[in-house]
């Protein structure tokens, strides 16, 4: 081969070694270029599905925050909601109250109407009925009204007796039944009578010679006996007697006792006088000791101050109204003991109260003051229980009733001193006493006969039967009783006791 073809086959040979491996760069690059847009889809494709999941598990946390924070929302709307179904149901249940009422309110008034055309008519026929009377017997509109209600009761008068006994006993086993609840608060009411005090005893003597012996020369026994003993002595008074006058009953009695012993003896002298009054002082004050002692064995009351029970035997000389302190005392204590056993109040505090209810009497001649007072001073003195003050304190209504035990008290001394034959009274003020209840009955229409009986505690009425019926007995006794009450003074109770065909029988409390 020659040159040239030789080079014309390298030129064409590198021309196609250049040619082949731009066709291979070109294949190379583009296998490389498959490979890098792969490997760009693979990418591209794995960055999709890691957004999409972002994407996902961000609108999944969206959603749980929007749920958390709608929650109290939600929360809120259903309590609303719920409050609202409730006041829609309070509504309609007020609704129908309202409905329910209106249509009572209707029905009321509708009856109202009815009842106010029922009293007009009513009232209506008892102007006719009594305009028909004042026509027929020429009355005027008031005298006719009598004369129909008269009527009425001559018509109606027995079913009227019976109706009232009815109610009279109904109203007895009523008051009966609550007697005991209802003790301590009503039944209480004091005597209102008052008589005088006794001041003076007397000793009997039976010659003029006592009578010189006990004045002396000069007057100097009788002097030295005023002074030793302190009472008056009053010798010309009457013819067989000396009376002693004192406001100290136990001055009294130790002059009496002192006095008779002198007597007695016959020497009768200064010195004599002197010792016999200071023995029988002695004496009275054992007895006082004694007397105290009983009566608070008596009565159960123990543990008192030996000095208290001298001053409660003291009152062994003491009266009021004729009767004796301490058996006044006595029997206090006893009722009181038992009105408290009944009430089931305090037995002790009651019965002491009673005791010691009077023992400011046993000094009221010496201390300033009225017994009450005197009585609570001495108590608070010897350091008594602050209940048994209260207890005695009331029994003449100068302190208000604190505790059951005061009324009690109070109703015990009324019992004591009201029963018969517990207080006496002098004889002009019980024969004024009695002719006042025969005259006040005897003012009233229809009365025929009066007489006050059983020491002016019941007055028995005669009446005209034609003139009283039965029905008017009973008001009658009703109105002599309240007159009785309110305008005389009088012990305890007055039974008022109506006679016709038959007896109506009611009491002035």
């Amino acid at each position: 081969m020659s040159l040239k073809i030789i080079l014309i086959m390298l030129a064409l040979s590198g021309v196609g070694g250049v040619v082949l491996g731009y066709v291979l760069r070109v294949l190379i690059g583009l296998a490389q270029r498959g490979s890098l847009e792969l490997d760009i889809k693979q990418k591209l494709l794995q960055a999709k599905e890691q957004a999409a999941k972002i994407i996902a598990d961000a609108e999944f946390r969206g959603e749980v925050v929007e749920t958390e924070r709608l929650a109290p929302i939600e929360e809120r709307e259903e309590k609303v909601a719920a409050r609202e179904e409730r006041l829609a149901s309070r509504e309609e249940f007020l609704d129908s109250r309202q409905r329910d009422l209106d249509e009572k309110d209707i029905e009321v008034r509708a009856r109202e109407q009815e009842a106010m055309r029922a009293k007009e008519v009513a009232e209506n026929l008892a102007k006719e009925r009594s305009s028909e009377l004042a026509k027929a017997a020429h009355l005027s509109e008031e005298k006719a009204r009598e004369e129909l209600f008269s009527e009425i009761e001559r018509t109606y008068e027995e079913s009227i007796l019976l109706r009232l006994q009815k109610l009279a006993a109904n109203g007895r086993e009523r008051l009966e039944d609550k007697a005991r609840s209802i003790l301590t608060t009503i039944i209480h009411r004091l005597g209102n009578a008052v008589n005088a005090e006794v001041m003076s005893l007397s000793v009997s003597q039976h010659s003029d010679d006592v009578k010189g012996k006990i004045i002396g020369k000069e007057g100097r026994n009788i002097k030295a006996f005023e002074r030793v003993t302190g009472v008056d002595v009053l010798i010309d008074d009457s013819p067989d007697k000396i009376t002693l006058s004192s406001f100290d009953p136990l001055r009294r009695t130790i002059a009496k006792i002192a006095l008779e012993k002198l007597i007695a003896d016959g020497r009768i002298q200064p010195a004599k006088i002197e010792e016999t009054v200071e023995k029988t002082r002695a004496e009275v004050a054992e007895i006082v000791k004694q007397k105290g002692e009983a009566a608070a064995y008596e009565t159960g009351v123990i543990g008192l101050d030996p000095k208290l029970t001298a001053l409660l035997g003291r009152l062994h000389f003491r009266t009021s109204f004729g009767q004796n302190v301490l058996q006044h005392s006595i029997e206090m204590a006893h009722i009181a003991g038992m009105l408290a056993a009944e009430l089931g109040a305090d037995v002790t505090i009651a019965r002491t109260g009673a005791l010691l209810h009077d023992i400011g009497k046993a000094v009221d001649h010496e201390v300033q003051g009225t017994h009450v007072e005197i009585g609570r001073r001495i108590l608070e003195k010897f350091g008594i229980d602050k209940r048994v003050i209260l207890a005695m304190q009331s029994h003449h209504e100068e302190y208000p009733y604190e505790t059951p035990e005061a009324v009690i008290v109070q109703v015990a001394d009324a019992i004591s001193g009201g029963r018969p034959g517990a207080r006496r009274d002098t004889v002009d003020r019980y024969l004024e006493r009695l002719g006042d209840l025969e005259r006040l009955a005897a003012t009233f229409e229809g009365v025929e006969k009066v007489y006050a009986i059983a020491a002016g505690r019941e007055i028995r009425i005669f009446v005209n039967p034609g003139k009283v019926s039965d029905l008017a007995m009973h008001t009658l006794a009703r109105d002599i009783a309240k007159r009785i009450q309110e305008e005389l003074k009088y012990p305890g109770e007055i039974k008022v006791n109506i006679i016709r065909e038959n007896r109506v029988v009611e009491f002035a409390r």
